[in-house]
């Protein structure tokens, strides 16, 4: 595959990433049920958004002045829960990568990457919703001219980092393809949500 073959499929996740943002803001609601996606891999890079996007607001929401207590620890616990979610997906993901690359014999001199191509696809789910968000704080009706200027200039900053960050994804994708570069996935092994790896939980008898 050309170079241009992997730009256009990473172009696609960041197609998909506005599809799912804009479906979320359909009813800009948290509890809204994922609606049905692509098929395919690009119906599991919508999963990933999805689960970036109700986290998104979560965190928002989490931040309120005027939060109840209880109501926070509610959102906390979701957080958690999201990003072993966020995680999971992530790990889904570089399987189909892993997959995809594994009759690849990589050459003598190939190199290790600091990331794995799905945690890249993270970043640049995070990047689409920074986008949305940004592009609205652009055209506020109850902001001034001047922080409505500045959110312009970082909009400008943000589009920016997507193309780099898409270009550098579709040049991992060949590098991996060409045996360049070395496909290894280290699993995160989160600790805090395994009640046999976190010691708060498992010293007080909830290791279950």
């Amino acid at each position: 595959m050309k170079f241009e073959a992997f730009l256009n499929e990473v172009e696609a996740c960041n197609e998909t990433f506005r599809r799912c943002i804009a479906d979320y803001h359909k009813t800009n609601d948290i509890d809204t049920d994922e609606p049905k996606g692509p098929d395919g891999f690009q119906g599991l890079i919508y999963s990933k958004c999805w689960i970036d996007t109700v986290q998104w607001h979560l965190e928002d929401e989490i931040r309120r002045t005027d939060i109840d207590p209880d109501e926070a620890l509610s959102f906390k616990r979701r957080i958690d829960a999201s990003n072993q979610a966020r995680t999971d997906m992530v790990e889904q993901l570089d399987d189909r990568y892993l997959e995809r690359f594994q009759e690849v014999e990589p050459n003598a001199d190939a190199r290790l990457n600091t990331e794995s191509p799905a945690w890249a696809m993270d970043r640049l789910s995070i990047l689409a919703l920074k986008i949305f968000h940004m592009e609205e704080e652009t055209d506020r009706k109850d902001a001034d001219a001047a922080h409505r200027e500045k959110c312009q200039q970082k909009l400008a900053v943000l589009m920016v980092q997507q193309e780099d960050l898409t270009r550098s994804i579709a040049q991992l994708l060949e590098d991996v393809h060409s045996g360049q570069r070395i496909m290894k996935v280290y699993r995160q092994m989160k600790m805090y949500n395994d009640p046999s790896l976190n010691p708060v939980l498992y010293k007080s008898g909830q290791e279950g």
